[in-house]
């Protein structure tokens, strides 16, 4: 085998990693996301995982991308480690469907018609239609189809350039003997597994042992043991995408790892025990590719059979193996922080799903600003004012880590529902954060009124009391909003679009009890009963809160509008909802926050 050779060969595995890495991100761009979002969505028992893990891998043919995403599932919270393991035991088995793809670059055609069915018949044909889709075609859908084409044809290539390559070693005796070594089980896995490692694929590892066995020197006893080994090595990038998670991701990679060392030798030990006694004639016997394809199948569904029922004891065994770490404890809650899985920025369905994860989390902790600061003015203390500043803290690390990542993610090629949901997600951060804002501004005013000993009358402190209640309950709702927008389909979009209508009226309420109240405060300092530094406290307090019901309106307008998404300033004009609804809803509002139970100081105040 010369220099041409290796080079050829060379030429033909990039070609054929190339054609396998395209066909997967085009069958991936198909789906639209809707694989990924399903590993995360029905996962709910074992053998669910099992199924969706082989569906799905044998779909973007890396079982390393799947549990690279089952990885960060874990290390975000998002899945139970013993979730992750049915969906790694699925993988596993998953990837063997690229072997039964690379059998087409075997087909071989007659005369006539027939000839069609050949090789180089059939690559040229998906070559072709795969660049006339890819150039023509104007949905994004129907050019993702032109690279599935084009790549499958690229992989025939590649498996064809690498069974020409090795053609000359059927005649090496140096090759003949060092196959023959492999035949020992023991260096068999070796070769296997480093082939598999350097490679970092178990399909192209597949696929390269495949193109051997077109000289015919690739005997069953050499096989076998490889492609355990294969099996093997294909969990090196698995573990060197756990190397920097937490203790839940790294459990996820080493089980990969444990699940095919423990799979070979549940299946290695009773076969060449067996073997030992009866020798197994079709062991010294030559096989060819669909025999190849077939056998790392079987093998892979046999350990799919064995370690499922005893996927308990391999958790166990995992978890022995990686011992929790003392620092991924749960962290203080001033100091904790919002964690977004890089891993998941190639795959926006997941993404989506962790930033409305950390939405959810951030419009918690924006309530919870709020409330705190109520409490500061209740009954001051500068542990309320440092806890709230805390918190402002810690919302303004939430924008600023998912701004970015969202940056980050809206680089990939999205949907048009995909880009409209992470354009909202930007305008909630902000809006959010502006609350919390806010919060802060309403604890510096309490420390204020303390420090001042300002002390306001009974009238005014019932006014604040129903604005802070007003303001409870429009908080309340636009937590609960949030949390309704995380479901990816339309009726739960439409059901998150008609709560939403609920918050703009209460808006226009409290808006209206924020005007009445700075009425009041000025007849009240018309009448003497109200001096000028107790009025900038009161009025800063009732700014404040106004603009905190403000932001909550715009969340819900983001909601409402997404379908169109033309923001606006403006109030929500009756023709985008029922004015009759509005109108039930305004009415319901003003009684229930009524100002009207303490007298007013003047008959003129505009109610």
């Amino acid at each position: 085998m010369g220099i041409a050779n290796v080079i050829s060969l060379l030429s033909g595995v990039s070609l054929f990693l190339f054609g396998m890495s395209l066909m997967g991100d085009g069958l991936k761009r198909v789906a639209g996301g809707q694989l990924e979002g399903l590993l995360y969505k029905l996962t709910s028992d074992k053998l669910k995982g099992v199924l969706l893990g082989t569906g799905v891998t044998a779909v973007i043919q890396s079982s390393a991308a799947t549990s690279v995403m089952v990885i960060g599932f874990v290390n975000a919270g998002m899945m139970g480690f013993h979730q992750a393991i049915g969906i790694v035991l699925g993988a596993i088995l998953g990837t063997s469907a690229t072997g039964w793809i690379i059998c087409l670059s075997s087909l071989s055609g007659g005369n006539g018609w027939i000839s069609l069915l050949s090789t180089a018949t059939l690559t040229g044909v998906l070559s072709v239609t795969g660049i006339l889709i890819r150039t023509f075609a104007k949905r994004a859908t129907h050019r993702h189809i032109g690279d599935i084409l084009i790549g499958l044809a690229i992989l025939m290539l590649g498996m064809t350039t690498m069974s020409g390559a090795v053609e000359p070693l059927k005649e090496n005796q140096e090759f003949l003997r060092i196959l023959t070594t492999f035949s020992s089980p023991v260096f068999g896995i070796l070769a296997g597994t480093i082939l598999a490692a350097v490679l970092q694929s178990a399909s192209a590892a597949v696929g390269i042992l495949q193109a051997i066995s077109a000289t015919g020197s690739i005997s069953f006893a050499v096989a076998f043991p490889m492609l355990m080994g294969i099996a093997i090595g294909s969990s090196v990038p698995v573990l060197m995408a756990g190397s920097g998670a937490g203790t839940g991701g790294k459990r996820t990679s080493v089980s990969y790892l444990f699940i095919t060392i423990f799979g070979a030798v549940c299946v290695a030990l009773p076969f060449y025990i067996l073997n030992a006694f009866f020798n197994f004639p079709f062991l010294h016997q030559s096989c060819n590719l669909f025999q190849i394809a077939a056998m790392n199948t079987i093998y892979r569904l046999i350990i799919l059979l064995i370690l499922t029922p005893l996927s308990g004891l391999l958790e166990k065994s995992v978890c022995i193996f990686i011992k929790s770490d003392p620092e991924d404890a749960e962290e203080d809650e001033q100091n904790a922080g919002p964690v977004f899985e890089e891993r998941f920025v190639r795959y926006p369905a997941l993404a989506q799903a962790q930033c409305q994860d950390s939405l959810s989390k951030m419009a918690r902790l924006a309530r919870k600003s709020i409330l705190t600061a109520f409490d500061a003015s209740r009954e001051y203390s500068p542990k309320l004012l440092e806890r709230t500043a805390n918190l402002e803290k810690r919302i303004d690390r939430y924008e600023d880590s998912m701004g970015n990542y969202i940056l980050k993610i809206t680089k990939n090629e999205l949907n048009t529902i995909q880009n409209r949901t992470f354009t909202r997600f930007l305008h909630t951060i902000s809006d959010l954060e502006r609350i919390s804002d806010h919060a802060l501004n309403i604890a510096q005013t309490a420390r204020e009124i303390d420090e001042n000993q300002i002390k306001f009358p009974d009238g005014a402190q019932a006014e604040i009391n129903i604005l802070q209640s007003a303001l409870t309950e429009i908080l309340d709702r636009t937590v609960e909003l949030i949390a309704l927008c995380a479901p990816d389909d339309a009726a739960a979009r439409e059901k998150a679009r008609v709560f939403a209508e609920t918050i703009d009226p209460l808006e226009e309420v409290i808006d209206k009890i924020c005007e009445e109240m700075k009425h009041r405060q000025v007849e009240r300092m018309k009448s003497g009963s109200g001096s000028l530094t107790e009025s900038i406290a009161f009025n800063d307090f009732i700014t404040n809160c106004e603009r905190v019901s403000d932001h909550c309106d715009n969340i819900a307008l983001s909601v409402m509008e997404e379908k169109s998404f033309q923001f606006h300033a403006n109030r929500y004009h009756a023709e985008k909802f029922s004015q009759a609804r509005f109108s039930r809803l305004y009415e319901k509002y003003s009684r229930k926050f009524s100002l009207e139970p303490f007298a007013r100081t003047s008959s003129n105040i505009q109610a």
